[in-house]
């Protein structure tokens, strides 16, 4: 059953955007009127992808439910435009030619196995989102990661163990733990167009 309706998800889509629009405009957070539902802890993304291509453009967020929604949600959205580490601020110029998502998340679940290699069949492409962590090394690759790029699960492990900082072999270490988590994602079909629930 999703967490979610398609309303709170267009919701959360427009507020991304809205803020980003306004944040580039006036320099200032707009006030925004929250649904009751985003008072509640939620860990959230937001990315941000060039139209029509998908090229990846930002993309930032909370993995874990620490702060409301409505907190997470604006302060992800300003840091995926313009304080994602991997690309310039996003000019006022370029919001005509990118679509926004936001990913809505469950909390973070350990994946616990006897023998290490069993850890494999506890990932199923298309549901699970992935954190690799040991020590002060942590990276985490969204559900529609994989499916994007036509990973198999050793592939999304490699590829989460790389994001961390980790040799891309590092799944097979049990001092490295491993976290599984699903999102509902919903996105933009076009710049400011229609908000789409994204099925992967």
């Amino acid at each position: 059953m999703p967490s979610y309706s398609d309303e709170e998800g267009e919701f959360a889509v427009r507020t991304a955007r809205k803020v980003v629009e306004e944040f580039s405009e006036s320099g200032k957070v707009p006030q925004i009127q929250f649904p009751k539902r985003f008072e509640e802890k939620s860990g959230v993304f937001t990315t941000i992808n060039i139209y029509p291509s998908g090229e990846l453009r930002g993309c930032i967020g909370y993995p874990e439910p620490v702060f409301p929604l409505k907190d997470a949600l604006v302060n992800s959205a300003l840091a995926a435009a313009f304080d994602d580490p991997r690309f310039p601020r996003l000019r006022k110029e370029e919001l005509e030619h990118v679509v926004f998502e936001v990913s809505l998340l469950t909390p973070p679940e350990e994946i616990v196995v006897n023998k290490r290699k069993e850890i494999l069949k506890e990932v199923v492409i298309g549901k699970h989102g992935l954190i690799a962590e040991r020590g002060l090394y942590r990276g985490l690759l969204l559900p529609q990661v994989p499916v994007e790029w036509g990973w198999k699960v050793k592939e999304f492990m490699e590829q989460t163990c790389w994001k961390a900082g980790l040799p891309k072999d590092c799944w097979k270490d049990p001092n490295v733990k491993f976290y599984r988590f699903t999102a509902e994602i919903f996105e933009e079909e076009e710049p400011r167009g229609k908000v789409r629930r994204k099925e992967i």
